[in-house]
């Protein structure tokens, strides 16, 4: 997991998200309200708006975030957090303890990472 998971208030614009994204670039950013993690944008969620004809940029992030948030507990084994991810069709799984973002296990870094670490542990040398 990540530990260090970009996030923006609820209250903000998809403009503020745009161009954040673009700053740090990440594909997503945690929405967080009081703190709190509540939702997730992505690249795709802002592009999916946008091609429905949505003029969305000014627009309260709220707008296009994905909901309701899935979220594991730090505790869960990385093959559940893959199944989860595979069932909701999701690349981004935030990792919430007690209502508090501690991190977020993605697709394209953290498990295929773990994936390449495991197939070498099993490979003879």
């Amino acid at each position: 997991m990540n530990r260090k998971v970009t996030t923006l208030d609820v209250s903000r614009t998809v403009l503020d998200a745009v161009r954040i994204m673009t700053e740090k670039g990440v594909g997503s950013l945690v929405i967080t309200e009081d703190s709190k993690p509540v939702g997730i944008v992505t690249e795709r969620d802002v592009m999916k708006a946008m091609m429905q004809g949505k003029d969305i940029l000014r627009n309260k992030v709220a707008d296009v975030m994905t909901l309701p948030l899935t979220t594991v507990p730090p505790e869960t084994p990385v093959v559940e957090a893959l199944d989860l991810m595979k069932k909701k069709n999701i690349r981004r799984l935030p990792v919430v303890s007690d209502g508090e973002l501690q991190g977020i296990i993605t697709i394209h870094t953290d498990l295929l990472y773990w994936a390449l670490t495991a197939t070498r542990a099993d490979t003879p040398h």
